[in-house]
């Protein structure tokens, strides 16, 4: 499945959208060159989810929580991760166990960026999405479902 989205704010329409079809436990994993577009679909995500506060890039702290607006009904929480530091280390996915994602995983949605080869033994079945920015600046995404009923609630999209 492949979306075109002309712009930087149609991306983050994109998230919000894609948002409506996340629920707890769900993981994505996010790849994309640098400057694709990855943290704009986070941010579209987390307006979607009504989460508190801005979503800005983790990739000096390595992972952030965003809590849900309770004030405007919202519960589900996002972890927001970006791996891409730890793609330099020995063993990624024991720097990967260090952050405890596993942890939050039932009552979140987990996005990582650069995740790719060190997430997925988290769950059962995930959502892999590749961003790609082409020099007019148009975004290609490709959603792959992996497992579980990823493609049944993407449908309509």
């Amino acid at each position: 499945m492949t979306w075109k989205l002309p712009t930087v704010d149609d991306t983050r329409e994109f998230g919000r959208r894609l948002a409506g079809r996340l629920r707890p436990g769900d993981l994505l994993v996010l790849t994309g060159p640098l400057g694709a577009g990855k943290t704009a679909l986070v941010q579209g995500i987390g307006t979607g989810l009504g989460v508190l506060g801005d979503v800005t890039s983790p990739t000096f702290v390595i992972a952030r929580v965003h809590r849900p607006d309770p004030e405007r009904g919202r519960r589900i929480e996002l972890v927001h991760a970006d791996a891409y530091r730890l793609g330099d280390a020995a063993d990624p996915r024991a720097e990967i166990d260090d952050l405890d994602l596993d942890a939050s995983m039932d009552e979140a949605v987990t996005v990582v960026e650069w995740g790719e080869g060190m997430v997925e033994q988290l769950v059962d079945a995930h959502l892999r999405v590749r961003i790609d920015r082409r020099d007019d600046d148009t975004r290609l995404i490709d959603l792959e479902p992996v497992g579980g009923d990823w493609a049944d609630r993407l449908a309509g999209l």
